[in-house]
């Protein structure tokens, strides 16, 4: 088969589509021939050499797809050849063929078409497994989320309403803003302009986000806690904006707040088959029922995974950009 390889770290042109060894199904593994990946920052930290696939993962960039399963390994059940499905990777994503957990497949909900279905697994699974099952968002409550425009944000907007709950968004962008409004946000904050902590508190008379969803890490942990309200949850996803930051821990203790900090590709596969039956029960049905729907911004033929890279890394995208295989 052919696939993206990164033979040397470095810009977009480090991806190379060249052909591959196919991959075989192992114990509780189907084989999926892949119709469309689509592209994440983790995906850019990989071609950069700044973040290494997990042991056993492919050696290939890519942590979702869509695809149709053409070969059953050894015990899996509930799954046929032929199966439309997408599917949560720890790699192998822009590929021609890839092997999957069973555990990690879902099917292509009603309403979208298979190259659609390529943009929800990584981003679904994120929003759910940290707003909701780590930072345990309820109805009425206020979420914050970085980075409004992105394939995450424009997830974590659509489910946090569809709950019932506020939304606070921080772009870079009025067009971005309005794209997170036309989704729902309720509170819109250009980050190049305005203070998020100051707009937020505003917004809430002085209470605060119950819950943050980060992805800049280091540069906003000290605003991200004032901005939490009393028993509020910052979840950090990502470290754009560095690794290092000092927490305040007493700010932390008068507000009973807490910190949480996950990364998804990195847990072992137990873990991520607990996280994809809960979005395949909690989330599907929203999916199902046309009140959760992808933001697809683009689609790039995979052979050209570094435009798709230039694209994500420029920010100038909203929702998810796809890889569309040959």
């Amino acid at each position: 088969m052919y696939a993206i390889t990164i033979p040397e770290p470095g810009g977009p042109e480090a991806l190379v589509w060249e052909k591959v060894p196919d991959p075989v199904p192992g114990e509780g593994e189907v084989l999926v021939e892949v119709v469309a990946g689509a592209v994440n920052r983790a995906d850019i930290m990989q071609r950069q050499g700044f973040y290494d696939p997990p042991p056993g993962a492919s050696p290939y960039p890519g942590l979702e797809c869509s695809g149709r399963i053409t070969a059953l390994g050894p015990g899996v059940s509930g799954w046929a050849v032929g199966d439309e499905v997408c599917a949560l990777l720890a790699g192998g994503g822009y590929a021609e063929r890839v092997a999957v957990p069973a555990g990690q497949l879902l099917p292509v909900p009603e309403g979208l078409d298979l190259r659609q279905a390529a943009a929800l697994p990584e981003v679904v699974c994120t929003v759910w497994s940290n707003v909701f099952m780590v930072a345990h968002l309820r109805p009425g409550e206020t979420l914050l989320v970085h980075g409004g425009s992105s394939g995450i944000g424009t997830m974590a907007i659509q489910l946090a309403k569809a709950v019932g709950a506020k939304v606070a968004v921080t772009a870079g962008t009025k067009e971005k803003l309005e794209r997170c409004a036309e989704l729902g946000a309720d509170i819109l904050i250009n980050y190049r302009e305005q203070d998020f902590v100051a707009e937020v508190k505003q917004a809430t008379d002085g209470a605060g986000a119950d819950v943050v969803l980060d992805n800049m890490g280091a540069k906003y942990l000290d605003r991200n806690v004032k901005a939490l309200a009393v028993n509020g949850r910052l979840a950090i996803i990502g470290l754009q904006g560095g690794a290092k930051g000092e927490l305040n821990i007493g700010a932390l203790l008068s507000k009973r707040a807490a910190v949480s900090a996950t990364s998804l590709r990195a847990r072992p596969p137990e873990e991520k088959t607990a996280i994809v039956a809960a979005v395949r029960e909690h989330v599907w049905p929203l999916v199902d029922g046309g009140h959760v729907r992808p933001v697809i911004d683009r689609e790039i033929p995979m052979p050209e995974a570094a435009d798709a890279h230039r694209v994500v890394e420029a920010s100038s995208h909203v929702g998810k950009v796809l890889l569309i295989a040959p």
